[in-house]
């Protein structure tokens, strides 16, 4: 069984990563933030620790979507470490915030883990325009390059741009597909899980249509594919991710829960993290995954973030660097 991508050590707090890959997709990482890093950095240039501050700050993490629960929940645990450790210089603040912050996100940190199942069974599923099938080409990609095996099944049969776009990201990464024109999703679905088995594949990703959560009838063409999945392997879905993107706000929030309630997702990819996205909401969906946690339930954690359209801007989630990228450290 290994994990994808294996993590590096973190970085002492204020270091960022030294391998040239990651140290430049952290670099993107910051300049898709920088909406919300320049908003908060600007708040601990010569200022004084007092009420004020912790007001402009409360305005500018609600300002990067991170909601008023994870914002409360941010302002009293800086708050009670300022009071321990006596800070009163506004850059040992600043870290402070940091480490709160990445205390939050390690509710989020969690590799990808493939090898425990044969095949391991990925349902992907997203609204429409988040970036799934993308997604799924960039991850079929760096598992190719590992060696591991993929066998893709193109479920999406509503929209037939799907379909072909998921034919050009098999024929790139030569792995095989299962593709059926205006065939039904859960026979794909079926289809593509029995053949991974027969074929011994290492994993196997089912791509389904883009949809609202506000539409019911494809959402129980969700469950109807996860019901097929099962009975083609019944240990399977092995996973089931949910792909959202990274400029929805709160929007992204409630895809999770509505999306989770049908499905039970156990990971999340959140896309498009490279222009005008603020990324708070991703304290929100850590709170919220703290929450569900303390009445003896699991968090979801976030496996991969995309920063781009190339293929090396998808890469593991890191709790602290994502918190250093969004103050702009």
């Amino acid at each position: 069984m290994f994990n994808f991508f294996k993590k590096k050590t973190p970085a002492p707090s204020g270091e960022s990563v030294s391998d040239s890959p990651r140290k430049n997709w952290f670099a993107q990482l910051r300049k898709g933030l920088s909406r919300t890093g320049k908003n908060i950095t600007t708040l601990f240039t010569g200022t004084q620790i007092d009420d004020a501050l912790y007001e402009e700050l409360e305005s500018a993490l609600l300002m990067s979507d991170a909601g008023v629960g994870a914002t409360s929940y941010v302002l009293e645990h800086l708050k009670d470490k300022v009071k321990t450790t006596q800070a009163t210089d506004p850059i040992q603040v600043k870290k402070l915030l940091e480490e709160v912050l990445t205390n939050l996100f390690l509710t989020l940190q969690k590799n990808l883990s493939i090898g425990q199942h044969h095949p391991t069974v990925i349902m992907v599923a997203g609204v429409n325009g988040a970036g799934k099938t993308t997604s799924i080409g960039k991850l079929t990609k760096h598992l190719s390059d590992s060696g591991t095996s993929v066998l893709l099944a193109a479920a999406d049969t509503f929209r037939a741009a799907a379909r072909e776009q998921l034919l050009v990201w098999a024929d790139r990464n030569r792995v095989d597909i299962v593709s059926q024109a205006d065939g039904d999703p859960a026979a794909v679905s079926f289809d593509a899980v029995s053949a991974g088995k027969a074929r011994g594949r290492d994993v196997v990703i089912v791509d389904t249509a883009g949809r609202l959560p506000s539409q019911l009838h494809l959402m129980d063409e969700l469950k109807k594919i996860k019901r097929v999945v099962q009975k083609a392997d019944n240990t399977s879905p092995h996973e089931i991710i949910l792909v959202i993107d990274g400029n929805t706000g709160q929007n992204a929030l409630s895809q999770v829960k509505i999306f989770d309630e049908y499905l039970g997702l156990t990971g999340l990819i959140v896309t498009k993290l490279d222009g005008t996205a603020k990324g708070g909401v991703l304290a929100a969906i850590a709170l919220w995954g703290l929450e569900r946690i303390k009445n003896g339930g699991q968090s979801i954690p976030v496996y991969f973030i995309g920063v781009g359209e190339k293929l090396e801007d998808l890469q593991s989630f890191d709790a602290q660097e994502f918190a250093q990228a969004l103050l702009d450290s």
